[in-house]
């Protein structure tokens, strides 16, 4: 409809100007769904952009272009002026009710790309997501993540991008010695023997605590992780290894089982969510396909780093950066920056068109910095995109719970998807704007209320879609193919309200994925189910099943239309769209 309407604007347009000696291109003018319904099904901003050009007065433009306009073959009902030179647009109901044969015929496509020309391809796109380190279970923030991510994936695919899931494995770095030295202290105390303090410990004991197992010394990093989960992997190493392991430094075995443990672990919670990678890349083979050394080599070799300090700078103020960073510490160890740098060179050398980076709000100041670096090393700089969200709170009560992912007091997705479900947990973590706090509340994610609880709020909609179905067919009434039927017999206005809301569904898919925003698709999801069960509660008034054949029939087809939009909507969040409820 926006379309149709649209092309018929710019024939009034052009007639318009024509008449005046105007043949200069139209004005890109835009067509868009007022947010007070009074103001009609589309509003047209043309004859404010053209006001200076023609040296005329907004108003009297657009009167002249709705009297060009007219009815539009029969597309518009009624038109008017508005504020300060809108042109406000009420369609034909005809228009309307002929566009749920359109959505009936795509069926589950309905909202989609169309698929490639033959010989044809799509644009590849990477999105990398979660990328958790493996030292520890995952929090609600990176289940947050987590979900974005795979509906970000999920409507790039549906607008006709070649999508590559990858998950960034940090398998080097500080913070992995410090996992392995961790579980060998619970292991250590579990034998009931004192533990050798770490070379870091001995440099700066500060850095290390000490506690005492049978007045034995156990000294356990400052920063170490300390959660239950620790105790048990050590506990089982004990258990496998008895005292063989105590001479093993922290940063061997230790660690190896405790990162082969943890990502089991992760994987799993992914896999309960339903999301999938298609790629696993390790950060180490940065190091030993000699990735990262050839990348330092060419930032040296394009004057882009120097030394100071012991360290190696990244010279970042040479590309319009606000400091300089270090790339190399004075141990000759990376910083987080250096592989990162030459991760994002070797996407763009896997031939990605676009690569998107979903990270929480504490990694946006490392972001320009790898894309200024890969930049200078060949990579596309406005082909790489960040994507941020802030972090998530729990509540319960009325109270915030307290959390810290070091001491592992966080609540974990798993705990929170065995309250609520997968499917709660997603739409709790995607109905809200990415770039603001995520307050999840438990309580409300545990009630079972289909009224109270938004996310079966949208299912039961769809539920009740297969219900009226099931009585059709005790009725021995067929349900309707999707031209099988007289859709202009829908003619009350909440009829038509609701095929105007489904018409929608592409340009929300739409704008949600350019904008990389799934809450766009939630939003319609409830708007859509807050017209949809509200038509059903009123039985009397909207009978679908009644002596009136024709009408049984369209209003069977105005149920079809629901569930393919709602079943569509529902999977490009990645949940389920229940038959019963």
């Amino acid at each position: 409809m926006k379309e149709a309407l649209r092309t018929r604007v710019e024939d009034a347009l052009r007639a318009l100007l024509a008449a005046a000696g105007d043949h200069e291109p139209l004005p890109d003018f835009a067509i868009e769904v007022p947010r007070q319904k009074e103001h009609g099904d589309f509003s047209c901003n043309a004859a404010m952009l053209l006001a200076k050009r023609r040296g005329r007065k907004p108003r009297e433009i657009a009167g002249e272009l709705m009297d060009r306009l007219g009815d539009a073959g029969g597309l518009v009902t009624r038109a008017e002026v508005a504020g300060p030179g809108f042109l406000n647009v009420v369609l034909a109901s005809t228009g309307w009710q002929d566009r749920i044969h359109e959505i009936l015929e795509a069926g589950p496509r309905f909202g989609r790309a169309a698929d490639p020309a033959p010989g044809a391809s799509r644009p590849r796109v990477q999105v990398e997501f979660v990328s958790a380190n493996p030292t520890g279970p995952l929090s609600t923030g990176h289940g947050r993540q987590a979900v974005l991510g795979d509906c970000i994936a999920k409507l790039l695919e549906a607008s006709g991008w070649d999508v590559t899931r990858e998950y960034y494995f940090n398998d080097g770095g500080r913070q992995m010695r410090v996992l392995g030295e961790s579980v060998k202290a619970r292991y250590l105390e579990h034998l009931g023997r004192a533990a050798a303090p770490s070379a870091e410990a001995l440099a700066d004991p500060e850095k290390a605590w000490q506690d005492s197992v049978d007045g034995l010394p156990v000294v356990f990093p400052k920063d170490g992780y300390q959660g239950d989960y620790i105790v048990d992997i050590a506990v089982s190493l004990a258990e496998q290894e008895g005292a063989g392991l105590v001479d093993e430094p922290g940063d061997g075995r230790f660690r190896e089982v405790a990162q082969a443990v943890i990502f089991e672990n992760i994987e799993g919670t992914l896999k309960r969510l339903g999301i999938h990678f298609d790629v696993y890349f390790n950060e180490r083979s940065l190091y030993t396909d000699g990735k990262l050394d050839e990348a330092l080599a060419d930032l040296r070799a394009a004057g882009l780093v120097y030394d100071a300090d012991g360290a190696v700078w990244f010279k970042a103020t040479a590309c319009g950066l606000d400091r300089d960073r270090v790339v190399v510490k004075s141990t000759g160890e990376p910083t987080y920056l250096m592989p990162d740098i030459a991760y994002h060179r070797e996407k763009f050398r896997r031939g990605f068109d676009l690569v998107i980076d979903i990270q929480g709000a504490d990694h946006i100041e490392q972001f320009p910095f790898v894309r200024e670096a890969a930049a200078r090393l060949g990579a596309d700089r406005d082909r790489m995109e960040l994507v941020m969200h802030q972090f998530v709170t729990i509540t319960s009560g009325g109270e915030r719970v307290k959390q810290s992912t070091r001491k592992a007091t966080f609540i974990t997705v798993d705990e929170v998807v065995d309250d609520v479900g997968a499917d709660v947990f997603r739409f709790f973590m995607i109905e809200r704007k990415r770039d603001g706090h995520l307050d999840f509340d438990l309580d409300l994610a545990k009630d079972k209320n289909w009224r109270k609880n938004p996310a079966y709020y949208v299912q039961y909609a769809h539920a009740r879609t297969h219900g009226i179905e099931r009585k059709a067919l005790e009725a021995n009434v067929a349900m309707p193919a999707p031209h099988g039927f007289d859709a202009t017999r829908l003619v009350l206005e909440e009829e038509i309200e609701l095929v105007k809301k489904l018409v929608l569904f592409p340009e929300i898919v739409a704008r949600a994925a350019e904008s990389r925003e799934p809450h766009h698709v939630a939003y319609y999801l409830r708007e859509v189910a807050g017209l949809w069960n509200p038509y059903l509660q009123d039985g009397e008034r909207h009978r679908v099943l009644s002596e009136d054949a024709a009408l049984s029939a369209a209003r069977l087809g105005l149920a079809l239309a629901v569930r393919h939009v709602l079943a569509s909507g529902l999977a490009l969040l990645g949940i389920s769209a229940p038959e019963r409820m």
